[in-house]
């Protein structure tokens, strides 16, 4: 009887090694059965706050707790084997102080068993980035367009239009890096700044309408899937599961209005 290899999950070291070499794929996931599928493909898969307005049907991500981050990022956890697990740290859970995002990064962690949390924020966010990581928290940055600043952005831009604004982009970019964080997302960011801020760091960046130039990308998994009723400008829809759902509920309602179901001989055979 020969032994079952044992599948191991990709750790942050092995995503930190892959500056630069081949491309970095990840999706979202926010429950089991999904992400067994993407665990398949993916190199790492984001818990993200996105789920607010994907699966609860938030306006913006800012009302999203942390008890339904650390619920979905259980079920994503539990459906894979592969991937590293990254969970976004959500809305008023880190910005406050380091002694508050430990004490809430630590309990993604421990009660998720996930391997990292993701911080949106630049600059402003390096003390706390150094203080995780120097005990034990692994953390991808985000910057760019950072949903949870969406209110004091005016809404989802693409940021970068103005070159007079790069050198802020590319000082975030730079002090996440020295404070220890592994990888950088960058988001709603236009491809030359893009480009510049990927050659300037030693950390991979991952792209969401970003560019091919980063290290790797990402998508919202509903969004590339057509689950999605507003899809952004820079995804590739490569599934169109909405329609396909809608009719296959349409087809139900119709057998039930009908009575066409299987005999009882069919349902017992």
């Amino acid at each position: 009887m020969s032994a079952q290899k044992q599948i191991r999950r990709t750790t942050v070291p092995q995503i930190s090694a892959r500056k630069s070499g081949d491309p970095i794929v990840s999706l979202t996931s926010y429950h089991a059965h999904t992400a067994a599928i993407v665990d398949k493909y993916a190199d790492f898969i984001l818990v993200g706050d996105s789920l607010g307005m994907v699966m609860h049907g938030m306006e913006s991500t800012v009302g999203v707790p942390l008890d339904l981050m650390i619920m979905h990022g259980k079920a994503v956890v539990r459906g894979t084997q592969k991937a590293l697990i990254v969970v976004d740290m959500p809305f008023g859970t880190y910005e406050e102080s380091p002694n508050m995002a430990f004490r809430n990064a630590a309990k993604i962690m421990k009660e998720t068993s996930c391997g990292a949390v993701k911080i949106e924020g630049g600059a402003r966010m390096a003390e706390t980035i150094k203080f995780l990581t120097e005990r034990g928290i692994p953390v991808m940055a985000h910057i760019g367009l950072t949903p949870q600043s969406s209110h004091v952005m005016g809404g989802f831009k693409t940021q970068g239009r103005e070159e007079e604004s790069w050198a802020a982009h590319e000082a975030d970019a730079k002090a996440v890096t020295e404070a220890g964080a592994f990888a950088i997302v960058l988001e709603g960011m236009v491809e030359p700044l893009a480009a510049r801020i990927t050659k300037q760091v030693n950390i991979p960046t991952i792209g969401i309408g970003a560019s091919a130039e980063c290290d790797g990308q990402i998508l919202v998994l509903e969004d590339m899937l057509g689950l999605n009723p507003w899809v952004p400008k820079f995804v590739k829809v490569y599934g169109q599961l909405g329609p396909m759902i809608e009719q296959a509920v349409s087809d139900y309602a119709e057998d039930v209005k009908t009575r066409a179901f299987p005999t009882e001989d069919q349902v017992y055979r």
